[in-house]
């Protein structure tokens, strides 16, 4: 499995746990933050391929 795949859904993954929980500001912020790195990344990859 990719790494930006293995990225993505866990970005995904803390978006929805912070929907869900209290501390819900800074875990959106951290899974959105991963998605954003996790698309670069196969950005590159798929460039560079």
């Amino acid at each position: 499995m990719p790494s930006w795949l293995i990225l993505i859904i866990i970005g995904v993954a803390l978006v929805i746990l912070g929907v869900a929980t209290e501390i819900g500001q800074f875990l959106i912020w951290i899974g959105v933050i991963v998605l954003v790195i996790s698309l670069i990344l196969g950005l590159v990859r798929r460039t560079r391929t």
